[in-house]
């Protein structure tokens, strides 16, 4: 929690073996570079580590537009991610499907799979539209 409160873009913990197959735990922590010395202090201090890594490395993104859907759940927001000049990925917004599942008392693979079909549709639409 304090990484996400100091600047970490996501956190992850992956069970791993040490020499001597002790066990352990690699903790990644995805930052901007301006976070580094914050972050590092966290680690350091709330950790049993005596030293980190640090990595530099590049992130290739897609196109990104948010949409909102009309489901018989309520409103989800959507992503679209766009890569050669078509939709590529969509992806409903897990916090609204799981808010509107238990609203609803649905299960929320119901109400992703609902966004993501009125999407799916919404995104061809307009697909079909621009060529027209």
């Amino acid at each position: 929690e304090k990484l996400f409160e100091t600047g970490a873009l996501d956190v992850y913990l992956v069970p791993i073996q040490m020499k001597k197959n002790r066990p352990a735990n690699l903790l990644t922590v995805l930052a901007h570079k301006e976070d580094l010395e914050k972050l590092a202090a966290i680690i350091l201090t709330e950790s049993t580590t005596f030293g980190l890594r640090s990595y530099t490395t590049s992130k290739i993104l897609l196109k990104r537009e948010q949409i909102t859907v009309e489901t018989r759940y309520g409103p989800i927001s959507v992503k679209t991610g766009y890569f050669g000049g078509g939709p590529s990925t969509i992806a409903p917004e897990y916090e609204d499907c799981k808010k509107a599942a238990r609203e609803k008392s649905a299960p929320l693979k119901a109400v992703y799979a609902e966004a993501l079909k009125i999407a799916g549709q919404q995104l061809s639409r307009a697909d079909q539209s621009s060529h027209t």
